[in-house]
């Protein structure tokens, strides 16, 4: 295994590989490793890192797409009112029926029966402020 030097400097130390070697074996794994230590508060943290095979950075060695290939796919379309988002509510048999609140938050699955939680001003019979509704027993507002 080939030497290393340790450069010590105020609170962190680099260690690599030392170029000065009697081995000519340049893919030697000595010869790839490059180690950096920072230390975070009083904790210390170590941070290794081995090259490839050739010596390419690991975003030299990423192909580009084939152009038959299709591209990444994209987030989908988000589904529901926006978070804080002012909403009337269209359920006869709900407390709120017809009062508005503001959405508090979208489940984004599509099997959720009740993606939307929304949040009231007032609170009902059980003391409670917020109700999960479909999508179709909502209505945004402005």
């Amino acid at each position: 295994m080939a030497s290393c030097n340790i450069a010590l400097a105020a609170s962190r130390f680099v260690l690599s590989p030392n170029n000065v070697s009697t081995n000519t074996n340049t893919n030697s794994l000595a010869s790839r490793i490059n180690m950096v230590m920072y230390p975070k508060n009083t904790n210390s943290r170590l941070v290794m890192r081995v090259a490839e095979e050739g010596g390419a950075t690991p975003t030299e060695t990423a192909t580009p797409p084939v152009e038959g290939e299709a591209a990444p796919k994209s987030k989908p379309p988000t589904i529901g009112p926006k978070r804080g988002a002012k909403v009337k509510i269209l359920r006869p048999e709900s407390y709120w029926f017809n009062s508005i609140g503001s959405v508090v938050a979208v489940d984004q699955d599509l099997k959720t029966q009740y993606p939307v939680v929304v949040r009231f001003n007032k609170v009902n019979y059980a003391n409670v402020s917020t109700n999960n509704y479909a999508l179709d027993e909502i209505e945004e507002v402005e």
